[in-house]
């Protein structure tokens, strides 16, 4: 059983999760009387927004991730445990983990986050990876750089074609970024390292269910943002969802596309938190809080980011990004801080989310970004996307390293992180020279 966090008459206060959520609830309660307790299964804060960069080479993993136990190393009142959670015992007012260990709690701030969501069909996982750690992000890096070198000593050319062909599927934010990068990569860093093949002529295919691709921005945003990924030569595919994914591509509206790297970016799904507290939940598993984030029938719990599913004045849910997770983390820390205070109460306000607007890049000189009505694009929105996220990366060498890279990067068109780690996966396994071409046999989808 884990010791308890319990000093004197301090609260003890459990935090599940490091993400943005958690670490500012943390940091928020610093100069309360409470032990807190911040559980995660890894030992690393990851900055999610800039994932897509290491998946592309662009920035190295440690670039956009720091210890947790380094983030919180000055706050003498909190503590790190590494540990996977299993479950809440909402009766002993205890955290279960793996292996048996339970962590007691007065209040508890479950900020666990998502994962990818497949629409029912889990078995894409396999061949179309999602971006949500750095598993992931050097999974993608793997399988798109290994598929440069297998297309370099491929003799069959459907199938070199094939290798030189990039899906990813969903056109939020993420997918347009990834999209972007990829076809940058493609035509500028790797343009002078192969000998037998133009990386440059590779085909990057960006597939969006809906109507326009970055959906939670204006029209005219969208359009822009559509027109600056053809000018980058992504082919963009609206309005027809994926029926089919597998190891030899996509089928998406009829049309089979042959690829051999897939990458999601459609959709995510909340963590098992609503399964472990035994709580309502919404059809992606994330747990019905009420206005001031805690479950309608347990005010010591708060759940908060992707987790929960927390609505507006007006009944609109909030979004699942980064910012909201961060308001609410020093929104619940605040509450709590004032509820462990002596005869003080929480603060009876309802949490309110400032919106500081959207941003997203497609590529080395293009951005959107809006704010409310205001609109940016082009250049200047790109330079104010990347020094937002310069900002708010966590520690000054993580930023001093990350500006370096980019004005690198930016200058000389060079990825510094080309590095292929890891064991060959099964999602790009190929034969080299010799393969055989498969000829489509009557009925099968016609090919892109």
């Amino acid at each position: 059983m884990a010791a308890s966090t319990h000093t004197g008459n301090k609260a003890r206060v459990v935090i599940v999760g490091a993400g943005f959520g958690g670490i500012a609830a943390a940091r928020t309660l610093a100069r309360s009387n409470a032990d807190i307790t911040v559980i995660d299964r890894r030992n690393y804060h990851l900055f999610q927004p800039l994932l897509y960069q290491v998946a592309t080479a662009a920035l190295s993993p440690a670039d956009i991730a720091w210890p947790i136990r380094g983030i919180l190393a000055k706050q003498a009142n909190a503590r790190v445990e590494l540990g996977s959670v299993v479950g809440v015992d909402r009766e002993a007012r205890e955290v279960r983990l793996a292996g048996g260990g339970r962590v007691p709690f007065d209040f508890l701030i479950l900020a666990t986050g998502a994962r990818h969501a497949y629409f029912g069909h889990d078995e894409w996982a396999v061949v179309a990876p999602g971006l949500k750690n750095i598993d992931d992000a050097t999974l993608i890096r793997q399988r798109v750089l290994l598929a440069f070198e297998r297309a370099e000593i491929e003799v069959n050319r459907a199938t070199q074609r094939a290798l030189l062909t990039f899906v990813v599927i969903g056109a939020g934010p993420t997918g347009v970024e990834m999209a972007g990068a990829i076809a940058e990569l493609a035509r500028n860093a790797l343009a002078c390292d192969f000998r037998r093949i133009d990386p440059s002529a590779a085909r990057v295919v960006l597939v969006e269910a809906g109507p326009r691709v970055l959906p939670s921005f204006s029209e005219s945003l969208s359009r822009r943002a559509h027109r600056a990924l053809e000018r980058l030569g992504v082919r963009v595919l609206v309005g027809a969802p994926v029926t089919q994914c597998d190891k030899a591509g996509i089928v998406v509206g009829g049309l089979r596309v042959s690829a051999r790297s897939i990458v999601w970016a459609a959709g995510v799904a909340a963590s098992p938190a609503a399964k472990w507290l035994g709580a309502d939940a919404d059809r992606n598993g994330r747990v019905l809080v009420s206005r001031n984030l805690t479950l309608p029938d347990d005010q010591n719990i708060f759940v908060i980011g992707d987790t929960a599913v927390a609505v507006d004045a007006n009944g609109k849910p909030f979004p699942g990004v980064a910012p909201v997770a961060k308001q609410m983390g020093v929104y619940v820390g605040k509450q709590i801080a004032m509820r462990i205070k002596p005869k003080r109460r929480a603060d009876p306000s309802e949490f309110r989310y400032r919106d500081y607007g959207n941003l997203a890049t497609i590529g080395r000189k293009a951005a959107v970004a809006q704010f409310g009505r205001y609109a940016m694009w082009g250049f200047p929105a790109w330079l104010l996307w990347a020094m937002a996220h310069v900002y708010f990366l966590i520690g000054a060498r993580n930023r001093i390293v990350v500006s370096l890279n980019w004005l690198w990067n930016y200058v000389t068109l060079e990825r510094g992180a080309r590095l292929i780690i890891g064991a060959t996966d099964e999602g790009v396994e190929t034969q080299a020279a010799g393969t055989r071409a498969v000829a489509p046999s009557p009925g099968r989808p016609r090919a892109a």
